[in-house]
């Protein structure tokens, strides 16, 4: 059933008392409100990471339409997001709350609406925690390599997973103050970061790839014959790397001027991620020297490869260093986002184990249970890449079938809800609805896309478990529902102080 939108603010109104906002929304503030805008765009910056998708996904990238697709793709895909960006942005600037999506869906489109919204963005961010910490645990174990001959087999490189994902939940029980600390040093970290490479691979080498050979060659290395499918499913490393830009929306209740800021942070991250990712895949496919040894590389990560050849081992491990420092950062704020959306939603009772997730350190107003959910389940995804080579793609695609969907849905409920919607601070005006159209084709497109087949012939090892991944989750949230719906529901009324804030208060924050 349809829920009638709430009111909020109109356009052009000074800065709300975003406190005062949450409680009309349903909510007590519990979480500390510590982060500034540049904080709240450098946290969406921190997660999309160019310095992480592109880069991990690189060789990918080479053996699925290769230069071509990934440079042209990277430009399409980007224009895309953006749509994307802007409409869940304005959705965001009225409803600035933890649970961000699967709360948009639920005021605009009722309960259930918000019930499965809710479990296709937690299996999209802990996918993306398991994938971005995975790659970086890739890139650690090449950089080792590079510097010791270490050798990065399957079960050295879960075992750095598994110390990178601890480091993350440490770092993130420290509270949101440090949190946005470290987002804001690394936007510049990826910035130079990015400047560092694409200047040292422009100077350095004394041989570049032709422009004709960085835009126009097509490489298959799939196994299926046509060209059109195989540059479709080559636009994962793209769709892939512009996601995770929602942290903006869950971390609004920590944001100052959040009715603002986090719209404001998710459409920048996109545009400035846009082109810095251009500048960087274009730099790196410049410099190949060697396409089939980057191609097949020993150290399991192309980038080292045209790093080792265009720099030497010690130029290559060190910018493999700022590297990995990128992916670090940008699985810290990964872990921040997920555990946000693992409090909210246990708030409002969806979780197994709800009364436990949604529990807040009374010391640094942090949900450290959440933080801890996070990073186990995260563990679990990737643990099939022990066992199979393609695991870590069918990760990365776990990631986008299950969060672009999510970021669609209340974009559909508002243009469904027309003029029953009133925006927030923040609006696309007259642009909302062209725009908003753009985003949800999109949108579906590329989740049919990456349930697909990525290899042929498709066995066991080649095939695509994003698919499976997301059948399984939509089936355990419906399961789940008839055992928790009584339970769930975001708040009806505004009626702050009532009886099930006050209890929820109590029980909650320890």
């Amino acid at each position: 059933m349809s829920r009638t939108p709430d009111p909020v603010p109109s356009p052009g109104l000074p800065q709300q008392d975003e406190e005062q906002r949450l409680r009309e929304l349903g909510y007590r503030p519990v979480l500390a409100r510590r982060m500034g805008g540049f904080g709240n765009f450098a946290i969406s910056f921190s997660v999309i990471s160019i310095l992480s998708g592109c880069m991990t996904l690189y060789g990918f990238g080479l053996n699925t339409g290769g230069p071509a697709v990934m440079l042209w793709g990277w430009a399409g895909v980007g224009l895309f997001v953006l749509c994307v960006g802007l409409s869940l942005a304005e959705v965001t600037s009225a409803y600035p709350t933890s649970g961000a999506l699967y709360y948009m869906a639920d005021r605009l489109g009722g309960r259930r609406w918000g019930w499965y919204t809710g479990w296709l963005n937690l299996l999209g961010l802990l996918g993306a925690i398991a994938g971005i910490d995975y790659g970086a645990a890739l890139f650690t174990g090449a950089f080792a390599n590079l510097q010791w001959g270490f050798e990065p087999t399957p079960g050295r490189t879960m075992l750095i997973f598994c110390a990178i994902l601890l480091l993350h939940a440490t770092l993130n029980l420290f509270g949101v103050r440090l949190v946005s600390l470290l987002n804001s040093i690394s936007v510049w970290w990826h910035l130079a970061g990015v400047a560092l490479i694409v200047g040292a691979l422009a100077i350095v080498p004394d041989h570049h790839q032709s422009p004709s050979f960085v835009f126009t060659k097509f490489v298959d290395q799939t196994g299926w014959d046509n060209p059109l499918y195989v540059a479709a499913i080559g636009l994962l490393l793209a769709q892939y790397t512009f996601s995770g830009y929602d942290a903006s929306a869950h971390l609004s209740e920590e944001t100052s001027n959040a009715s603002v800021s986090a719209a404001r942070g998710i459409v920048r991250s996109i545009w400035v991620s846009w082109i810095a990712g251009f500048v960087l895949l274009a730099g790196l496919t410049f410099a190949i020297q060697d396409y089939d040894a980057t191609r097949t590389t020993q150290t399991g990560v192309p980038p080292a490869q045209i790093l080792l050849d265009g720099l030497g081992t010690d130029g290559a491990s060190a910018l493999l260093l700022v590297v990995i420092v990128a992916q670090l950062f940008c699985g810290n704020a990964e872990v921040a986002a997920a555990s946000r959306m693992v409090f909210a939603f246990s708030r409002d009772g969806a979780l197994p184990g709800s009364h436990l997730w949604r529990r807040v350190s009374g010391r640094t107003q942090t949900p450290v249970a959440a933080v801890w959910l996070a990073v186990v389940v995260a563990c679990l995804l990737a643990l099939p890449s022990l066992y199979s080579a393609t695991a870590y793609n069918a990760v990365t695609a776990i990631n986008v079938i299950g969060i672009t969907p999510a970021y669609a849905i209340p974009v559909l409920l508002r243009l469904r809800a027309g003029d029953r919607f009133r925006p927030g601070p923040w609006s696309l005006g007259r642009w909302s609805r062209p725009i908003g159209w753009i985003a949800v084709v999109w949108v579906a497109c590329v989740t049919v896309l990456f349930c697909l087949p990525q290899a042929s012939p498709v066995t066991v090892d080649t095939m695509n478990y994003a698919s499976v991944a997301l059948a399984a989750v939509l089936i355990l949230a419906s399961v789940w529902w008839y055992v928790a719906r009584r339970s769930y529901g975001t708040p009806t009324t505004a009626a702050y102080g009532s009886d099930r804030d006050q209890a929820e208060l109590a029980e909650g924050i320890v």
